[in-house]
C-alpha cells in the first residue's frame, strides 16, 4: 500500500515539474493579466485581451485601448472565435502536462438584447397576459444568475423599475391568478436588490403593491415569504410614511412575526427585525401596534433567540425588545420571563458596543418603571434578581471600559439603584449562565 502511494505521488510530482516546464505562447495571454485568455476579444484597435480584463478596464472609466492609448471608437469587443479556437486546440495538444480545455464562452449579454427583453415584459404587462409575464421575467432571473457580468449589464438598464412597475399592475388584479408572475417578480427583485431605486420603490411603495406583498408574506412558501420581506425592508427602511401605511395593512404585523417565529434563513429573519423596529419607534405608531406584537409572543420569542444567536440578530433582537419595554405591557411581559435578566446581563460587554447599550436601555427601563408595571407594589424584585445574576459587576466594568454618554448615565442611574440590595441577596457569577438554555 505504501509502495503504490510513493509510486503515485512521484507520478504526480513529474507532472507537476511538466507543467511548470510548460510555457504558453505570449499571444495566447492577455495583455493585461499575463493569464491564458478565456474569452478573447478584440477592441477597435486591433488588440486582443481576455474579456473580464478588458471589461474591467472600461468598468472603471477608461475609454482607450491599454496597450496602444487610442480612444476606443467603440466599447463593445468583438469576439476572436478563430484565437479562441487556437487556445483550445493548444490546451488539448497539452493536455498531458496537465492543461485543461478552457470551455467554450457563452456569448454576454449585450445592451440591444436587455433592451428587446425589457420591451417584450412591457408589452405583455400591458395586455394583462401574466404567464407571458413570468416566462420573460424567469427569463431575466436566469441571465442574472448565469454570470456577475450578465447581472451587471441588467443592472445597469432599467430593469428594476420595470419589474417594480409590472410587480404594481399585476397586484391590482387577483392575487391568486397572478400569484406566479407576482412571486417570480419578487425573485427577480431581491437578486437586482442593490439597485433598488426611487422609482421602483414608487411602486413597490404603493398601496396595492403593499396589501400583495403582506398577502405573499403569510401565504406564500418559504422562499415567496423570504423574497418578500427582504423586498419590503428595502422599500420601507427609508420611508417612514410607508412603514406607516404598511402597519395598517392587515396581518402585515403578524407576516413579520411568522418569519421570526418560523425562520427561514437568517437574513430574512434580520429583515424582518429591522422592519419591526422602525414600526415600533415610529412617532405616528401608537401603542396598540405594539400591544400586537406582545400579544402575538413576540417578548418571549426574542428573549429565546438572545440565548444562543449571532451578533446581527443579537443587536437588532436587542433593539427591537428595547423598544417594547418603552410601554408597560412590553415591561410586564419581560418582568415574568425568567430569561430575561439572566440573558440581559450576559450580553453587556460581551457581544458589541450596540447590543451593551440596547442592554443597558432595557435593564434601566424595567427597574425604573418596574412598581408601576405591577409588581404589587415590590419595587425591589427586579433590582434583586438583577443584583443576583451579576449586574453590578458587569456595570462597574462597563463605566471602567467607557460607553457613550447616554450609556454612561443609565449605568450611574442603575447602579445606585442596585447598590441598595447588594447586601440582601446572594450573587451568582455570571458566567454560569453561559450554557443556559431554552425553556422547554
Amino acid at each position: 500500500m505504501i509502495s503504490s502511494w510513493r509510486k503515485i505521488r512521484r507520478s504526480s510530482n513529474k507532472k507537476d515539474v511538466a507543467s511548470m516546464e510548460l510555457s504558453i505562447p505570449n499571444h495566447y495571454r492577455c495583455p493585461i493579466s499575463l493569464e491564458l485568455m478565456k474569452d478573447p476579444v478584440t477592441l477597435s484597435t486591433g488588440i486582443t485581451y481576455d474579456r473580464a480584463s478588458i471589461e474591467t478596464w472600461i468598468e472603471a472609466g477608461n475609454r482607450t485601448c491599454p496597450i496602444t492609448n487610442q480612444v476606443l471608437k467603440t466599447l463593445e469587443p468583438i469576439p476572436n472565435h478563430t484565437l479562441r479556437k487556437m487556445i483550445q486546440d493548444w490546451c488539448v495538444d497539452n493536455s498531458s502536462f496537465g492543461i485543461e480545455r478552457i470551455p467554450t464562452p457563452r456569448t454576454p449579454l449585450g445592451a440591444r438584447e436587455i433592451a428587446e427583453i425589457l420591451s417584450r415584459l412591457v408589452e405583455a404587462q400591458q395586455r394583462e397576459d401574466a404567464r407571458a409575464c413570468q416566462e420573460i421575467v424567469a427569463k431575466i432571473v436566469g441571465l442574472a444568475k448565469e454570470s456577475e457580468r450578465n447581472k451587471q449589464r441588467i443592472l445597469k438598464n432599467e430593469t428594476i423599475g420595470v419589474l417594480a412597475s409590472s410587480f404594481e399592475a399585476f397586484a391590482k388584479s387577483s392575487y391568486d391568478h397572478n400569484v406566479g408572475v407576482l412571486e417570480q417578480i419578487l425573485l427577480a427583485l431581491t437578486i437586482l436588490i442593490s439597485s433598488l431605486d426611487g422609482e421602483a420603490k414608487f411602486h413597490l411603495g404603493s398601496n396595492s403593491s403593499l396589501r400583495c406583498m403582506v398577502w405573499l408574506l403569510n401565504s406564500g412558501d418559504l422562499s415567496t415569504r423570504r423574497n418578500a420581506v427582504l423586498v419590503l425592508k428595502h422599500v420601507l427602511s427609508s420611508d417612514q410614511r410607508k412603514m406607516d401605511d404598511f402597519s395598517e395593512i392587515k396581518e402585515s404585523l403578524e407576516g413579520l412575526v411568522k418569519v421570526i417565529k418560523e425562520p427561514i434563513c437568517p437574513t430574512t429573519t434580520k429583515a424582518s427585525l429591522v422592519i419591526i423596529y422602525n414600526i415600533i419607534l415610529s412617532k405616528k405608531v401608537n401603542e396598540n401596534v405594539v400591544t400586537k406584537f406582545i400579544n402575538m409572543g413576540l417578548v418571549e420569542r426574542l428573549l429565546e433567540m438572545l440565548v444562543d444567536s449571532e451578533k446581527s440578530i443579537c443587536e437588532k433582537a436587542l433593539g427591537v425588545l428595547d423598544g417594547i419595554c418603552m410601554c408597560n405591557q412590553g415591561r410586564e411581559r419581560a418582568y415574568a420571563n425568567a430569561l430575561t435578566m439572566p440573558v440581559l446581563v450576559k450580553k453587556i460587554l460581551r457581544v458589541s458596543d450596540l447590543a451593551t447599550e440596547f442592554s443597558v436601555s432595557i435593564l434601566w427601563n424595567l427597574s425604573k418603571n418596574e412598581s408601576a408595571a405591577g409588581n404589587n407594589g415590590n419595587g425591589s424584585v427586579v433590582l434583586a434578581e438583577a443584583v443576583q445574576v451579576g449586574a453590578f459587576q458587569k456595570l462597574l466594568l462597563l463605566l471602567q471600559f467607557g460607553c457613550s454618554e447616554r450609556t454612561k448615565d443609565m449605568a450611574s442611574d442603575l447602579l445606585k439603584m442596585l447598590n441598595v440590595h447588594r447586601d440582601t441577596v446572594e450573587c451568582v457569577d455570571t458566567r454560569d449562565f453561559r450554557n443556559l438554555k431554552l425553556p422547554a
